[in-house]
């Protein structure tokens, strides 16, 4: 009988359980295992058990130390009834990493440093796309950087597909009489797909309370209907919808993704069901939209009064009012092309840090003052020699990050400099305050408070298992607040007087934030901008 703390697995189980351990072990086994057998053979079980196995007392090193050596996380990741979509967007949540579709993560594993992690993946054969889903594990699998043990039905397609990879197979049919009579009722429990009753996909309630998961397979795999705008709305947001939550937070990450084009019926049922959410949606712009039109995609946000300035892979910076997203301006050109990171300076003035770590300046519509000139002169100077990596300005200082985890502020009087994160910085912001400060993120996932002249403060005032992607502090109606954008898409609020923070995953991966002088967080992605701003108090 398995234990309720997988120390031991079900009877009749235990050389598998053995050979499934030893190819966890194995740093030369290939990184695919099949786990195969008849029905009701506890195939499912066995992976159950071994997601749990260990977890409790852990693994020591075996010295006198008595550390704790930490193993690879070990994610369950039934597949059941599951899209190829759905299963994309489950493991790119377990990984800590942000994918659109099963492509992209693909993508993403190939080119991101993620942690090292077992992906165990039950019941493919009661899938909804299991040929799909095959593909989709073989080709993480060829990465060669996560191990995946995947229950699969010999002489299936799915199973011919994964068994064309170099895998460890693990079978269940070894011993027919072997006595799984506990782990087989368990896998008599499961429900298949093809039981599960279907919910209305035009209504926002339903939708919202819903299995998510089953959701997604509706939308990925039924007809094409958009059904008043949610499902173009759910396949955009839904990495965020699928993760655990409540009604109303599910709806107001679908409100923040839906379209002008929707149903308008849909916008006020989803404010009325978000309305237990601690955000609010002032607006959203996705593509698409034609009123206000849709700005483009976003790689850098900045704001200069009640303005805000969104710069995308082209080289035109569009200026919108901050209130409602409408144009307050004609664009202006960057001289730089792609922009990867804008700074508006108090003067007017917009500085501009290319693709390739070097600064660019765009005037602003009065004379500047000789010494900012002389300052910008400088700094571009200087990272035409040593490019930047993130780029902040107040007052008479320019801010830059570097590769190697420095931050230097450039100021009338010199320059100030603190080595604050291991590896590149990703992000800088200034806050003009009686006593200015800088904030700086990094791709080890901390954001550092440093005032120039001083030491900087020990122990970061963030701290996660993803790289920041962006920073915007500023002094608000609220008091002085800064907006983090993490990798893994999760957006948060910190107000830094009080140590109060708020969070959102809008869905897709973010690409730069900012704050409003009024208090609201702006978020720019590939496909959609939006506004955020906080829910009023609850009345007692």
């Amino acid at each position: 009988m398995p234990s309720v703390h997988g120390e031991r697995p079900a009877a009749g189980t235990e050389a598998e359980a053995a050979a499934l351990l030893g190819w966890l072990t194995d740093p030369d086994a290939p990184r695919l295992c099949l786990v195969t057998g008849a029905p009701r053979r506890g195939k499912s079980a066995l992976l159950s058990w071994l997601a749990a196995h260990g977890t409790r007392s852990g693994h020591r090193s075996g010295h006198r130390s008595g550390t704790r050596r930490r193993r690879p996380a070990r994610a369950l990741v039934p597949l059941a009834g599951q899209s190829a979509l759905g299963t994309a967007w489950t493991i790119a949540d377990r990984l800590g990493v942000v994918a659109r579709t099963p492509a992209e993560l693909v993508q993403v594993l190939a080119t991101t440093e993620v942690r090292r992690a077992t992906l165990l993946l039950p019941d493919l054969h009661a899938a909804a796309e299991p040929e799909e889903i095959a593909e989709l594990l073989g080709e993480i699998a060829a990465l060669g950087r996560i191990r995946l043990a995947v229950e699969t039905c010999t002489g299936t397609p799915s199973y011919v597909l994964l068994a064309a990879h170099r895998a460890t197979v693990v079978d269940l049919d070894g011993d027919l009489d072997g006595g799984t009579d506990e782990a087989a009722a368990a896998d008599e429990r499961r429900e298949p797909y093809e039981a599960r009753h279907t919910v209305d996909l035009a209504d926002p309630a339903v939708v919202c309370a819903a299995d998510p998961l089953r959701v997604t397979t509706a939308y990925a795999t039924g007809p094409g209907d958009d059904h008043g705008g949610l499902r173009p709305a759910w396949l955009r947001a839904g990495q965020s919808l699928c993760r655990d939550q409540d009604t109303a937070d599910r709806a107001l990450v679908l409100l923040a993704a839906l379209g002008d084009g929707a149903d308008p019926r849909l916008r006020p049922a989803l404010r009325e069901l978000a309305a237990g959410a601690p955000w609010r949606v002032r607006w959203t712009r996705v593509k698409g939209d034609l009123t206000p039109p849709w700005p483009g995609p976003v790689t850098a946000l900045g704001t200069a009064g009640d303005h805000l300035l969104v710069a995308g892979p082209t080289d035109a910076v569009r200026i919108l009012d901050a209130a409602d997203a409408t144009p307050a301006g004609e664009p202006f050109t960057s001289p730089t092309g792609r922009v990867k990171t804008l700074a508006p300076a108090p003067d007017g003035t917009v500085l501009l840090l290319d693709e390739r770590g070097r600064l660019h300046t765009v005037r602003g519509p009065g004379p500047r003052p000789p010494y900012l000139e002389r300052l910008t002169t400088a700094v571009a100077a200087t990272l035409a020699r040593h490019p930047g990596t993130a780029l902040a300005a107040i007052g008479g200082s320019v801010v830059v990050g570097d590769r190697l985890g420095s931050v230097h502020a450039f100021g009338l009087t010199g320059v100030h400099q603190a080595a604050l994160h291991s590896g590149r910085v990703t992000a800088v912001t200034a806050v003009e305050t009686p006593t200015p400060f800088l904030c700086s993120g990094g791709l080890d996932g901390t954001v550092r408070r440093w005032i120039p002249g001083q030491d900087p403060l020990p122990e970061p005032i963030a701290e996660r298992p993803a790289p920041v992607v962006a920073l915007h502090a500023a002094e608000t109606t609220g008091g002085a607040s800064l907006a983090i954008a993490w990798a893994d898409g999760l957006v948060e609020l910190h107000h830094l007087d009080t140590g109060e923070r708020l969070s959102f995953r809008p869905g897709p991966p973010v690409r730069a934030v900012a704050l409003t002088p009024d208090g609201g967080v702006v978020v720019g992605m590939d496909e959609s901008l939006i506004r955020l701003d906080e829910a009023p108090p609850k009345e007692d």
